[in-house]
């Protein structure tokens, strides 16, 4: 007899709701897996506790990519979350749906049911908006939203004067009828506490008795019947005990898109070439596992203000310590935001059909830390940092095993930059310091 009905893999932002979902029916049992902890620490619930989690091997999987050949051989940093909850609880939290272009253009490819007025609804299910029920926004779901309009530091203010002064658009939501243009973020943030699936889905679900969850348990490999059905999973423990779980109905991969295809290669589907160079069996030669890896380029720039700024107020320890007396207190100031508070979507020159690139405004500039022990750090003077990364790349990469045993890093490869160019904005706010960074954008 199998042991579970479904077999989910991964406890990410899309698992934790599948597992929530599909334990609604009494009449089934579910499994959902997770190679990081648990989520229940004020950390998590704290919105800028998240800086404690973006070097933190506890809690991030801290991927780096092989060697960008199109940008002098670096290697870039892929933050994901291990962790219940996934990338969702260590992630910044700003809520943004996408475009409808991007919708439609699915389901001009074949995908029907995945337009944008066709997921609209859907969108609308899980919010519990204060604008209430509109054609936008919904009032009734789980997560929680904070527009942060009202909120912010006023230096964000200055930012949206700088596009309008550009004469670049302004929204004033966008979730809204308007999606280009610059605006304050909305977050999924609710009474100054973080709003993951896990908290919001998978939590209030754990009291079913047909909902099993299992943390720190490694997803080796999928398991096959003869007919080459997929039958369950091959768990490894933290005590490095090893036994197999089964499913009666599906077992499902959400471990997102680095862990479900690597899950699968070392399952012995993917490219049988590869998976024959590191030993491992060919159970289904599949060359498109693991290929057409997706993301965007992430570029921050460090400006130096002559406003005051975050900078002024988190930097000092006094600081810090009045910041956090008013979370504890009223759940409210900037400890219970997230750090980019404004942005936008705009386009270039070359852009002929929607927005093509996304700016992120954090009124803070602080040093990324260069050991897994240190935290994020504000400069010593004010300053903020102005951020953008490419909506739709055309680039191309690929995510594979680097070595057969289960738990080895993953073979990264962006390639970014493999087609068009790095766009650049200019701003009427002040000139930016000759540093930046570059990096995956993560979530």
């Amino acid at each position: 007899m199998a042991d579970y009905d479904y077999i989910i893999v991964g406890a990410g932002s899309a698992g934790c709701i599948l597992a929530a979902r599909l334990s609604e029916d009494p009449s089934v049992r579910v499994l959902l897996i997770e190679a990081g902890g648990s989520d229940k620490s004020f950390w998590f619930d704290m919105p800028a506790g998240y800086a404690r989690s973006y070097f933190n091997p506890a809690t991030n999987w801290m991927f780096k990519s092989q060697p960008e050949p199109n940008m002098a051989g670096r290697e870039l940093y892929c933050p994901r979350g291990k962790v219940q909850g996934g990338s969702g609880s260590i992630n910044a939290m700003i809520w943004v749906r996408g475009q409808r272009s991007d919708f439609d253009d699915w389901k001009a490819a074949g995908n029907p049911d995945w337009g944008f007025d066709d997921v609209l609804p859907w969108f609308r299910k899980i919010e519990n908006h204060p604008a209430g029920d509109t054609e936008w926004h919904g009032a009734s779901g789980p997560v929680g939203i904070t527009p942060m309009k009202g909120q912010t530091h006023p230096i964000c203010d200055r930012f949206l004067t700088a596009a309008r002064e550009s004469q670049l658009p302004v929204t004033e939501d966008m979730n809204g009828a308007r999606f280009e243009g610059a605006g304050i973020y909305e977050t999924n943030i609710a009474r100054g506490r973080r709003q993951s699936s896990s908290k919001t889905y998978l939590t209030p679900a754990l009291g079913r008795p047909n909902l099993d969850l299992r943390l720190v348990a490694q997803a080796e490999q999928v398991l096959f019947d003869a007919e080459g059905r997929a039958t369950g999973v091959a768990l490894r423990a933290k005590d490095g005990s090893r036994h197999d779980v089964h499913a009666r109905a599906e077992v499902i991969l959400s471990a997102g898109a680095i862990g479900s295809p690597m899950l699968l290669q070392q399952s012995g589907i993917g490219a049988g070439g590869d998976l024959q160079r590191l030993g491992i069996d060919t159970r289904r030669n599949l060359p498109a596992v693991g290929q057409n890896l997706q993301d965007h380029l992430c570029a921050s720039y460090y400006y130096r203000a002559t406003v005051p700024t975050l900078n002024d107020q988190l930097r000092p320890l006094w600081g810090q310590a009045m910041a956090g007396l008013r979370y504890l207190t009223t759940r409210r100031g900037p400890l219970a935001l997230s750090v980019n508070q404004a942005g936008g979507f705009f386009r270039t020159e070359s852009a002929t059909d929607g927005p093509n690139i996304q700016l992120y405004f954090n009124p803070m500039s602080y040093r990324i830390p260069e050991s897994t022990k240190a935290r994020l750090l504000p400069e010593p003077y004010p300053g903020f940092l102005l951020c953008f990364n490419s909506c739709r790349p055309d680039s191309r990469g690929s995510v594979g095993l680097s070595r057969p045993e289960p738990g080895a890093a993953p073979d990264i490869r962006l390639n970014f930059l493999a087609t068009g160019v790095l766009f650049c904005a200019t701003w009427r706010i002040v000139r930016p310091k000759a540093t930046w960074t570059a990096r995956s954008s993560g979530a």
